[in-house]
């Protein structure tokens, strides 16, 4: 039976900068360079969990057309520079960080106040410009971790803090992802594919790293296509139901264990005792026989022989 060849060596050659790198993958079946690259590119760029901030509140700030004292960015561009910040998040919730600064300076992201649960990736970001003494900035920044590019219009309408300012979020944590396909010659054929995969990220992952996750995530998918998986998926959740039942049933029993001894008690304190036919008719012989007894001992002793004549 024919086979498709599988790729027999796959190569993680690092870029310019910590945050680029490339994967090259060989040989690959003719044509299937293209079809492995692209299912990886559109996993990488919108597939990946990540961090991004959500929304913002300023103080003096009720909506984003406003412009603040003493800071030369408006509040439009203020926001923006905020979306371009890259962070390592380690909560499921949404975190807030604290910016409070005040006097002439450039304001930067490392000015911000440290999380435990928020590492920030890009520190020397510039978020604005105070430009004069008397000025002031003091916001909070929510982040929080996602998915891909998430709009405001797609997120679940909650009640917010007065003057919250929503933002659109780009959680995916790859910058870039190209795919390059070549020639390479297997024996006598040369027309097999060498993939090449060039991607960045923002900082918070390594390229070796997120095209791990990548492959993993396109193994879960193609897994769940195959009915054996399916059959598979089904019988562990009958499993899993089947184990409930009994420890469910096993408690019950343990709770009833103790309530039945009680009552088991209880009743044969209230019960008489009960005897036997047998042990009933011994003990009224026995009756009988000590009874017969002390009549014979009652009764008077009579003197044998004929009684003596009297005298008239």
């Amino acid at each position: 039976m024919q086979t498709i060849a599988l790729p027999q060596k796959i190569e993680y050659q690092k870029g310019a900068k910590f945050n680029q790198g490339q994967i090259i993958i060989e040989p690959c079946h003719p044509g299937y360079g293209i079809t492995l690259g692209n299912s990886l590119r559109r996993v990488l760029i919108s597939s990946l969990l990540g961090a991004a901030p959500v929304g913002v509140k300023i103080n003096g700030v009720d909506h984003e057309f406003m412009t603040i004292p003493h800071l030369r960015e408006d509040v439009l561009e203020l926001i923006m520079n905020i979306k371009q910040l890259k962070l390592k998040i380690f909560s499921d919730e949404v975190v807030k960080l604290e910016l409070d600064l005040h006097g002439e300076r450039e304001v930067k992201a490392s000015d911000i106040k440290k999380n435990s649960l928020v590492e920030i990736v890009n520190p020397d970001l510039v978020l604005g410009h105070i430009t004069d003494m008397s000025g002031s900035l003091q916001a909070k920044i929510f982040v929080s971790r996602g998915m891909g590019y998430e709009t405001i219009e797609n997120r679940k309408k909650e009640e917010r803090e007065i003057g919250y300012i929503e933002m659109d979020s780009i959680f995916s944590p790859v910058m870039s992802a190209g795919i390059k396909v070549e020639n390479v010659r297997v024996g006598k054929m040369t027309n097999w594919d060498r993939l090449i995969l060039d991607i960045t990220t923002d900082g918070s992952i390594s390229p070796e790293v997120a095209f791990k996750q990548a492959v993993k995530i396109l193994i879960e998918q193609y897994n769940a296509l195959l009915p054996d998986s399916q059959k598979a998926k089904e019988e562990g959740k009958l499993k899993k139901e089947d184990k409930g039942k009994k420890d469910k049933e096993a408690e019950a029993e343990i709770k009833e264990q103790p309530e039945e001894k009680e009552e088991e008690k209880e009743k044969e304190k209230k019960e008489p005792e009960f005897v036997s036919d047998n042990e009933t008719k011994i003990e009224d012989k026995i009756e009988s026989s000590v009874e017969a007894k002390e009549e014979k001992e009652e009764k008077p002793k009579r003197k044998r022989g004929r009684p003596r004549k009297t005298d008239n």
